[in-house]
């Protein structure tokens, strides 16, 4: 028995076991997903100064153009995480793909502020389902204790997203105009749709590449498409997770949508400079979103401790993140706010991972409704704080004021977290059965 372990924690600390394994392709996949997705989410940032001067919108309109992409998200999320538990990740993400590029592509074509609007909304409506059936995608794929890499190395890539789009789009407006810039990542969307529906299966052992070896760490899971889902013992279980996430999305949608207007109407840099300068903020979260991963599944393996190897890595990540944009209200040199936002944006990426991860750990057997619970605090925060970043800039004209909120938000998020405990997994009652499962057994272990 105790060699059997001991090969078992070989088998583990070797995943994935090739670059080019099944599994492998499968993770690559999902993060070029990540990348497109906030390519297309954040794209209009970029933008964002050059549409208000073309229509002749204020701030607040604008931020109200930036929420719009939410709303779909508090409304269609939690029903998006049951379709892909419900019908599978490789059908539903299919489709919400699909809407995501059709909306960034009509971007392109819009005449005025409704129209924007509804382009937003639609593509809120796309991405909503994407992050949560991407959620229940992968835990069909990857061992329970690589939870926490898996989410950090795939949410790094959408942090890579966000940092190479403002140079890609500035040069894309360079070449063709604003519009232009839109038709074209919305046709590059596309792509994706093709080779997602060539590669990818609900059920790894369906895979012709899966060899047996890739099954051996995976869970045994019993279909989740069985089960009735508990809806309002599961919404009460993830009300802490749910509100923990709004307030890290708070500041992370400051950060998205108003970072390259802070500095292009802000302080007065062009849009080339500009995006340059929000690049460089950017990156810093590509790197937070990969070490907060490694960070919290280090934790697990070495203390057992799940609930350890999430609470403390939100905890430094949430309160790092509010020490410098409190530092930052002091400051007048742009170079030394630059870095000090960039400081704020990796610790602030630090907890991305281990929150996804908390889903996974709490229901795995509702892990796309679970998540999708979660980031309807994600969605809430992009409606709230797009809007009253506005309105504060309008009334006051100060870029700082309105991260005094962001500040406040994250210190009760570090406390709120308290109440998570990823460490108790949810349990179906006796009157929530799973009605026609069968387990069939490969190897060591059986996914769902």
């Amino acid at each position: 028995m105790k060699v059997k372990k001991e090969q078992e924690v070989v088998q583990r600390q070797r995943w994935p076991r090739s670059l080019f394994s099944a599994p492998s392709i499968v993770l690559f996949l999902l993060c070029v997903l990540y990348f497109s997705a906030y390519v297309d989410r954040v794209n209009i940032s970029t933008t964002a100064s050059l549409m208000r001067h073309e229509f002749g919108i204020s701030n607040a309109e604008m931020g109200l153009v930036f929420s719009a992409f939410s709303y779909p998200y508090v409304l269609f999320m939690v029903f998006g995480g049951w379709l892909a538990d419900r019908f599978g990740a490789r059908r539903v993400l299919i489709a919400c793909v699909t809407v995501a590029a059709v909306a960034t592509f009509a971007t392109s074509m819009v005449t005025g502020l409704v129209g924007l609007f509804a382009c937003r909304l639609l593509l809120g409506f796309g991405e909503s389902v994407m992050f949560p059936s991407a959620t229940r995608g992968m835990q069909a794929w990857i061992p329970q204790d690589r939870y926490g890499f898996v989410q950090g190395i795939t949410h790094s890539f959408s942090r890579l997203g966000n940092a190479v789009t403002p140079p890609i789009v500035a040069a894309l407006v360079i070449l063709w105009g604003w519009r232009g810039s839109f038709a074209a990542m919305g046709v590059l969307t596309v792509l994706w749709v093709f080779f997602w529906a060539y590669y990818y299966r609900d059920d790894p052992r369906d895979h012709p590449k899966v060899l047996p070896e890739d099954l051996i760490d995976l869970p045994e899971r019993a279909p989740a498409k069985a089960r009735r889902v508990p809806w309002r013992r599961l919404a009460w279980r993830m009300a802490p997770v749910t509100f923990t996430y709004f307030c890290y999305g708070w500041s992370a949608w400051v950060y998205l949508n108003w970072l390259p207007s802070f500095f292009l109407d802000g302080h007065g840099f062009d849009l080339k400079k500009s995006a340059a300068f929000a690049s460089g903020v950017f990156f810093a979260g590509v790197v937070g979103d990969t070490v907060g991963g490694l960070m919290s599944d280090a934790i697990k393996r070495r203390t057992g401790n799940v609930k350890l190897a999430r609470l403390a890595v939100v905890w430094v990540g949430m309160l790092g993140s509010a020490a410098c944009l409190t530092a930052m209200m002091f400051l007048d040199d742009v170079m030394i706010i630059t870095m000090v936002l960039a400081a704020g944006f990796f610790f602030l990426e630090l907890v991305i991972a281990p929150a996804w991860a908390v889903p996974m750990d709490i229901a795995p057997q509702y892990g796309g409704t679970a998540s999708a619970m979660m980031n309807i605090g994600f969605a809430l925060a992009g409606i709230l704080s797009s809007v009253t970043f506005g309105l504060i800039l309008d009334l006051t004209g100060s870029w700082y004021l309105p991260f005094l909120c962001s500040i406040g938000l994250l210190l009760a998020g570090t406390v709120t977290s308290l109440a998570m405990h990823p460490e108790r997994q949810f349990i179906d009652e006796p009157s929530e059965p799973v009605k026609t499962a069968t387990l069939r057994i490969v190897g060591e272990g059986d996914v769902g």
